[in-house]
């Protein structure tokens, strides 16, 4: 198996943290009366179908993806509501490891009597499922929740995969890392002097236990589950990725043959692009004919360094409904659907997208829509880092390994002028290092895993633009920058067409010659030149202070723990204005 069960990992089990005891002996409550139930999917699909505020649609589940679960091909998807909170909530994050001993010993009292109430209160169900999805790369995972939780532990099961569903498990290769446990008690109600809030996500990375108490929405336990994983994964040396990869193979292609198999990966926050780059079937057409494409996920995947190969965690997609419309495709893949509007069409209860009831409305997909998927892909030859910057061009090649790494650690968006904030915080950069809000090691060690990634061979690329736009003459102006060009950029990368020639503003940073990109892109150069824009002075200024403020989020980071690695980074990142 694995990882390892708690007796087997601790060689004294006073090693483990109070945290993991207090979850292990809830998992382990037995007696003549009571004990927890070990649920399969379609007993917690049943039980789920029998809470009040669950809908039974006459959508049919992918049936496929049923025969998993345990269940027939005439299974329906079931329809989730929640009240007021529709998404994850982060200001609920309780990292344990992070707080001084007085703070511990109240997380840990609150837990235990959480831990009480939910087994004095409620009937308790136990799934197990297998997080990975190659025998190189797997965890066990436990959740335990309140019987009236059997929808979140059905939507768990389906996200990720049954250990009923994985009889190979046991032969996978073996790690020195715990079984993941997770304790889930969405009806808790905190004690009128806690300190931490009306909910709490209480994480041990050490020690791979997480509590999740007054928490309805799935999203919580599917990036809990998926946060323990990629740190378990880091542990043993790989490097995670929230982000989506996928393979072009140009062996058929008459004119592109010698370029082989190229693997690509994009990394970038909500709008900025990351599942149009990774998803497109063609490159909005401009892929050569005779390519395949193949995508391992686009949301999250492991880099092994010493084997030199990615692997994926989940089978499914967890998905946003906001384009979907009624009769669009992806719905005959849907496994189940969270905070959409149920409307009666001709006599039938159908899930409707479009955040018509609220915004965030979620479904579970199987990874099929997506065409053709493998559970392993090879090591990245190029890393997308995306970005909402309008004084980066559309395409930037970074040469240089410690910028590179400097501007993943620096991904970045803005604010938008939506929002109702003075003049001067609209000019202030919200930056989510590598992509990844679900990080909960130190960002150095990210750092140096990506360091190591472009050590290896990978290239690196800034695709700007996306729902950001080129600069137009102010910080608050932008030129729209077309999906079809930024993906017909990415098929240029793949198929080697660019000739480049340094910006003489970023050492380590190229530019499309004009040549080259006019041929693909007409008029591209003179569009997107720095050299040319308009209120050059002005530009300048910005581009600087974005600089200046990537530079002073990292040295305001944990990264000052290993200052010959900050020192690299901040000195990568000097504009020459």
């Amino acid at each position: 198996m694995s990882s390892q069960p708690s007796y087997k990992y601790y060689t004294n089990p006073g090693q483990m943290s109070r945290i993991r005891a207090i979850a292990e002996s809830a998992f382990n409550i037995k007696n003549n009366g009571f004990y927890p139930h070990l649920a399969t999917p379609a007993e917690a699909y049943e039980i789920a179908i029998q809470q009040p505020w669950i809908t039974v649609t006459d959508l049919l589940m992918d049936p496929e993806l049923a025969r998993r679960l345990g269940l027939d091909s005439q299974t329906r998807v079931i329809l989730d509501n929640h009240g007021s909170t529709v998404g994850r909530s982060a200001q609920a994050r309780v990292f344990y490891n992070r707080l001084n001993q007085t703070e511990k010993e109240i997380v840990e009292g609150i837990l235990r009597e959480a831990i009480y109430n939910l087994q004095c209160e409620h009937d308790l169900i136990i799934g197990e499922a297998v997080i990975g999805l190659d025998p190189a790369l797997m965890f066990k995972a436990r959740l335990l929740t309140a019987k009236d939780d059997a929808p979140n532990l059905f939507f768990w099961f389906a996200n990720f995969t049954p250990l009923s569903a994985v009889p190979s498990y046991t032969d996978s290769v073996e790690h020195p890392i715990q079984d993941i446990l997770f304790v889930s008690y969405p009806n808790w109600k905190p004690p009128t002097d806690s300190p931490f809030g009306r909910a709490m996500v209480v994480v041990d990375e050490q020690h791979n236990t997480i509590f999740n108490l007054g928490l309805r929405y799935f999203g919580e336990r599917k990036k809990g589950t998926l946060t323990l994983a990629w740190t378990g994964a880091q542990r043993l040396g790989h490097v995670s990725a929230h982000g989506g990869i996928k393979e072009i193979d140009l062996t058929n292609c008459p004119n592109f043959a010698h370029r082989g198999r190229q693997v690509i990966a994009f990394y970038g926050l909500s709008g900025s692009g990351k599942s149009s780059h990774t998803n497109s079937l063609d490159n909005a057409g401009t892929l050569p004919k005779g390519f395949t494409r193949t995508i391992a996920h686009d949301d999250a995947f492991q880099i092994d360094l010493k084997n030199k190969l990615c692997y994926v965690w989940e089978p499914t997609l967890f998905d946003k409904t906001d384009s979907r419309e009624i009769d669009h495709p992806d719905w005959k893949h849907c496994l189940a659907v969270m905070n959409n509007l149920g409307l009666e069409i001709d006599g039938k209860i159908l899930p409707i997208g479009l955040d018509t009831r609220n915004n965030n409305g979620r479904a579970i997909f199987a990874r099929k829509l997506l065409g053709s998927t493998c559970d392993r892909i090879g090591f990245p030859n190029y890393i997308g880092w995306l970005m909402k910057d309008n004084t980066l061009p559309p395409i930037v090649k970074i040469t240089d390994r410690n910028l590179a790494v400097a501007l993943g650690a620096t991904l970045m968006t803005k604010r938008t002028a939506a929002e109702n904030i003075s003049p001067e915080d609209m000019k202030k950069l919200i930056f989510e290092p590598f992509a990844n809000p679900f990080r909960v090691y130190p960002l150095y060690e990210d750092c140096l895993g990506y360091e190591k990634v472009f050590e290896s061979g990978c290239e690196c690329y800034v695709w700007s633009g996306g729902g950001g736009g080129w600069w137009d003459g102010d910080d608050q102006k932008s030129k729209p920058v077309a999906l079809k060009s930024s993906l017909t950029l990415q098929t240029a990368i793949l198929t080697g067409v660019l000739d480049w020639e340094p910006w003489d503003l970023l050492d380590g940073a190229w530019l499309p010659t004009q040549e080259t990109v006019d041929r693909i892109i007409p008029s591209y150069y003179d569009t997107y030149n720095p050299a040319t824009v308009p209120n050059q002075i002005e530009y300048l200024i910005v581009l600087k202070d974005r600089f200046n403020q990537r530079v002073a989020f990292l040295n305001s980071s944990d990264i000052k723990e290993k200052p010959k690695l900050l020192s690299r980074l901040v000195a990568s990142l000097k504009i020459k204005a």
